[in-house]
């Protein structure tokens, strides 16, 4: 899959086909307390971070469901697009260390692990609760963060 360029690029934050994108839904207490590790884990800032709500996900995401419920999140990389529990093997291998311990998860059949990550996606909101609005990154967290 060819990766375009983002069309609000500037000098200083790197493109798509640089780095590895996670793609998270910003309204979720839950998926952004995923982001809040990742941006632990990863202090390199070698994923760069997006909102599900973004233009970045508009530009590089297949369209989105109309039910925030059935929604995933996605990475990209130069490999291409994950979603599900691929997307979530794919993060703990780019992190590497002890994070690769995670990608076990890959041995159990993908329709059996996706349909755990549906459950859990399903009740999201109910079990962790929902933002009123999008993340908005701190300055610190500015550079990783795209549109």
């Amino acid at each position: 899959m060819a990766t375009p360029q983002l069309s609000n690029q500037t000098a200083s934050q790197p493109t798509a086909t640089q780095q590895p994108i996670v793609f998270f839904d910003g309204e979720c207490v839950m998926c952004n307390g995923f982001v809040d590790l990742l941006l632990k884990v990863d202090p390199l800032g070698t994923i760069l971070i997006a909102p599900l709500q973004g233009q970045t996900a508009r530009q590089y995401l297949p369209p989105l469901p109309l039910d925030r419920e059935a929604w995933s999140i996605y990475y990209q990389d130069e490999r291409g697009l994950y979603n599900q529990s691929d997307a979530f093997i794919q993060v703990c291998k780019r992190l590497g260390g002890v994070w690769s311990i995670f990608t076990a998860i890959g041995l159990i059949p993908r329709p059996i692990r996706d349909l755990i990550y549906r459950l859990i996606a399903r009740n999201r909101y109910r079990l962790f609760g929902r933002r009123d609005t999008c993340r908005v990154p701190n300055k610190s967290e500015q550079a990783r963060f795209l549109p």
